[in-house]
C-alpha cells in the first residue's frame, strides 16, 4: 500500500510538473526572459528579500502563543530556527507541507507525548493561514473591483470559501463528531485512525482558545500582507508597472496554489501561475515568468539560513541528539 501511494505521489509530480512546463515553453520566448532577468533591479530584489525575512519572526511568535495554550513551553529562538530549517527542508519535499513536518518531527522530539498537539499546532496554523489568505483575497478584489479584470479567479476562491467553512466546522463542532466516527472503519483498514484520531483530538482542543486563534489570526493577515508587497516588489524588479492592488488578489491566490502537494518546492506551477494571471492583466508572459522566477529566489534565499543551521548542528553532531523537553 505504502508503495503504491508513492509511485502515485511520483506520477502525479511529474505530470503536474511536466504540463506546467510545458506551458511555460509554449508561451515563453527564452531569450527575451533571459534579458529581463539580467537586467531587473536589484534594490527593489533586496527589498523583497527583506520583506520576507522579518515575517520569520512574528510567525514563529504566533506558533509559540499555540504552544503555550497547550502548556508546551518552547523558546522563540528555538521556535524560529525551526522555521528556517523547515524552508530548507521546503526546497527539496513536496511544497510548504513537507516543512511542516519537519516542524512536526522535530519538535515532537523534544516533546515526548506531544505529538497530537504539536501536530495540531501547527496544522491549525496552517488552516488559520488559509483563513488570512481568503480575507485578504477579498479585501484584495474590493481594491482592484473597477480597475482590474480579475472575475475569473473568483470562483477559485469561493471553492476555497466553502472548502474552509466545511473544516472548520468538521473540526471545531461537538455535533460534526458523530459524522467524523462513520469514516473511522476506513481508516482503520488503511492504518491511519490513531494518527488522524490523535491530530483532531489536537486541533480540537483549540475550541476553548477563542482568543489565542483570534490573535494568531490577525498576525497571520499582517504578515501575508507584509509578503504580498514582496510578490509586488519582485514584479516592479522586472519593470511590471502594476500598482499593489492587483497582487492582494494574485498573492493569496498563490499562496492557496503552492499548497498543491505535488511538486518539489512548487517547481514550474508558480511560474504558470504568474504567467496566467498577470497575462490576464496584460503582463507580456516573459516579464511575469520573470517575477515569478525572482519570487522564487527570494523563497530560495529564505532556505539558506536553515541550510546553515543543518550544517552547523551535522558538524556539531547535534542533529542525531533530540534535546528532549516536557511540555
Amino acid at each position: 500500500m505504502a508503495g503504491r501511494r508513492r509511485l502515485l505521489r511520483i506520477v502525479l509530480t511529474l505530470v503536474v510538473t511536466g504540463l506546467c512546463t510545458a506551458y511555460l515553453l509554449w508561451k515563453l520566448d527564452l531569450s527575451e526572459t533571459g534579458r529581463i532577468l539580467r537586467d531587473a533591479h536589484l534594490g527593489y530584489f533586496l527589498l523583497a528579500l527583506a520583506l520576507v525575512l522579518v515575517t520569520v519572526w512574528p510567525m514563529a511568535w504566533r506558533w509559540q502563543l499555540l504552544l503555550r495554550a497547550k502548556r508546551i513551553d518552547e523558546g522563540i529562538g528555538w521556535l524560529t530556527r525551526a522555521y528556517f530549517v523547515s524552508y530548507a527542508a521546503g526546497q527539496v519535499l513536496p511544497t510548504s507541507l513537507g516543512g511542516d513536518a519537519v516542524r512536526i518531527y522535530e519538535t515532537a522530539r523534544r516533546h515526548t507525548g506531544r505529538t497530537g498537539l504539536i501536530a495540531g499546532s501547527i496544522l491549525l496554523e496552517r488552516a488559520i493561514g488559509g483563513v488570512a489568505t481568503l480575507l485578504l483575497a477579498a479585501f484584495g478584489f474590493l481594491l482592484a473591483f473597477g480597475h482590474y479584470d480579475v472575475g475569473a479567479y473568483l470562483w477559485i476562491e469561493a471553492l476555497f470559501v466553502a472548502g474552509t467553512a466545511v473544516l472548520a466546522v468538521l473540526l471545531f463542532s461537538r455535533r460534526a463528531r458523530s459524522l467524523l466516527r462513520l469514516v473511522a472503519p476506513l481508516l482503520s483498514r488503511i492504518g491511519l485512525a490513531r494518527p488522524v484520531r490523535s491530530l483532531y483530538e489536537g486541533i480540537h482542543a483549540y475550541r476553548e482558545n477563542i482568543t489565542v486563534l483570534l490573535v494568531v489570526l490577525g498576525v497571520t493577515i499582517l504578515i501575508q500582507a507584509v509578503r504580498i508587497l514582496s510578490i509586488w516588489l519582485s514584479g516592479e524588479a522586472v519593470g511590471i508597472e502594476l500598482s499593489p492592488r492587483p497582487y492582494y488578489v494574485m498573492g493569496p491566490l498563490l499562496f492557496l496554489v503552492m499548497l498543491v502537494p505535488f511538486t518539489i518546492n512548487g517547481l514550474a506551477v508558480r511560474e504558470s501561475f504568474f504567467v496566467s494571471f498577470l497575462g490576464g492583466l496584460s503582463v507580456d508572459s516573459e516579464s511575469a515568468f520573470a517575477a515569478g522566477f525572482l519570487f522564487f529566489i527570494v523563497t530560495l534565499v529564505l532556505a539558506v539560513p536553515g541550510a546553515l543551521i543543518l550544517g552547523w548542528e551535522g558538524l556539531r553532531g547535534a542533529g542525531g541528539r533530540p534535546h528532549v523537553r516536557h511540555g
